[in-house]
């Protein structure tokens, strides 16, 4: 059956208080499967049946956004606090922070004190930092526990742990002195002492460090957790592998909407109203209208050529989009290398001369099939200045495809908004410029 099916049998089971009945649909069924059926049924009715599941915190956090809230507000206060008391404690403070006010008076006195206390700490970091994306359920020993007593420290751990896989070491200040894998403990001794057999070189960030900067340090280092540091160096949380690579893909999907000249959308596109879209994508285009006029203003200095010779005009779009295509690839590398941190500003003039022999080559390509097409529609004056048109054009597009996202990057933008609407536009005017003006000093008027 597909998952519309078993929303449907779901949806009649629930009204007819069949729970028994609804949870033996989805029993067998993967926590993100069985969520993907709960997102089909209404919320009124959804959350009766994830309350009676054994699973439901991870359910939960496998619907989007959007489906949480709308889940959490049909919730009596006692039945989402339980919910709530399930969750990893990351999870739970997103979800708080999207509840509005009133809903979050409501919930946080249902709450265990510990609970409550963890909420308020971790929604205290602002957004976009490491103390924003991290977990406090992680697991610590001493450095002066034997490898017998540091195992059995984290059975006891285990059940409430984001991951056991690395423990972290920390004394009496909560200073993180070392960390030590599972590996190592099943492998060493019972009698050991972890301080003797633990790393000490612990790779760690601030609370305050970007997500995108954490995100790049765990996959860096292919971590499975990044132990998060205060200024103090006390250990305050992990960020665990999963939650870094969401950051990664987040950042992806912003630069590519950046890369097409549209602003960041938050939420499923699919969901995403008509009035959402035009706002995103409205300015953008409106923008690059007025600047797309720079092309006209060219093209109506240079009349006195064109009319002489009209068969500029058919070479016209072919020429001025080959340098647009061009700029957009070279910007398309910048932007992802300088995303990934693969190159950094003092890097620019090294890159300049070899995207300028690169174009070349290029252009000299392109220029020797397009020379061919003009020696047939014209002559061999049209054909050379298409020729000497297309390497310009390639040159000047690959250039300033490579340097805008470097000059965005200076000014503190977004390299993204590099974006292939505004190369293109950018090589467009002065595609237009280059051609006409090497036709003008070859052609007559």
């Amino acid at each position: 059956m597909t998952h519309k099916d078993i929303a449907q049998l779901l949806t009649t089971a629930i009204e007819q208080q069949k729970f028994d009945t609804a949870i033996g649909q989805v029993h067998d069924l993967r926590p993100i499967d069985t969520a993907d059926i709960l997102a089909l049924i209404p919320p009124k009715l959804s959350w009766q049946l994830l309350d009676r599941l054994p699973n439901r915190a991870t359910v939960f956090s496998y619907l989007e956004a959007e489906d949480q809230v709308a889940l959490a507000y049909q919730f009596p206060r006692a039945n989402l606090a339980r919910l709530v008391g399930d969750m990893p404690s990351d999870e739970r403070t997103d979800l708080y922070k999207r509840l509005d006010q009133s809903q979050r008076d409501a919930l946080l006195p249902a709450l265990a004190q510990a609970e409550r206390e963890d909420i308020r700490l971790l929604s205290a970091y602002a957004e976009g930092t490491a103390g924003a994306l991290m977990t406090s359920d992680y697991a610590t020993l001493k450095a002066q526990m034997t490898v017998a007593q540091a195992l059995a420290a984290l059975r006891l751990e285990a059940p409430d742990a984001e991951t056991i896989y690395h423990a972290y070491v920390i004394d009496s200040e909560r200073q993180l002195i070392g960390v030590i894998s599972l590996r190592s403990l099943i492998l060493a001794s019972p009698e050991q002492i972890i301080g003797d057999i633990m790393l000490t070189s612990v790779v760690a960030s601030n609370v305050n460090e970007d997500q995108e900067d954490v995100a790049k340090k765990v996959a860096r280092y292919d971590l499975i957790a990044l132990p998060i540091i205060d200024d103090s160096g006390a250990l305050v949380g992990i960020v665990t592998h999963d939650d870094a690579m969401d950051v990664a893909s987040d950042e992806a999907t912003d630069d590519f909407h950046k890369s097409g000249g549209v602003s960041s959308l938050v939420g499923s596109f699919k969901d995403t109203s008509i009035r959402i879209l035009y706002r995103k994508r409205v300015f953008w285009l409106v923008f690059l209208v007025f600047g797309n006029l720079i092309s006209g203003v060219g093209i109506a200095h240079f009349e006195e050529v064109i009319a002489a010779n009209l068969v500029l005009v058919f070479f016209l779009p072919l020429l001025v989009d080959s340098g647009g295509n061009a700029g957009s690839q070279s910007a398309t590398l910048m932007v992802r290398a300088l995303a990934t941190g693969e190159v950094v500003m003092r890097d620019w003039f090294s890159l300049l001369g070899r995207e300028a022999l690169v174009a070349l080559l290029l252009g000299i390509t392109m220029a020797a099939a397009i020379s061919v097409i003009g020696y047939v529609r014209g002559d061999a004056v049209v054909s050379l200045v298409l020729a000497l048109s297309m390497v310009s054009v390639v040159m000047i597009g690959c250039v300033i495809g490579m340097s805008l996202p470097f000059v965005l990057n200076k000014l503190g933008f977004d390299p993204a908004s590099a974006s292939a609407p505004l190369i293109t536009s950018v090589c467009d005017a002065s595609g237009v410029a280059i051609y006409l003006f090497i036709a003008s000093k070859f052609l007559p008027l």
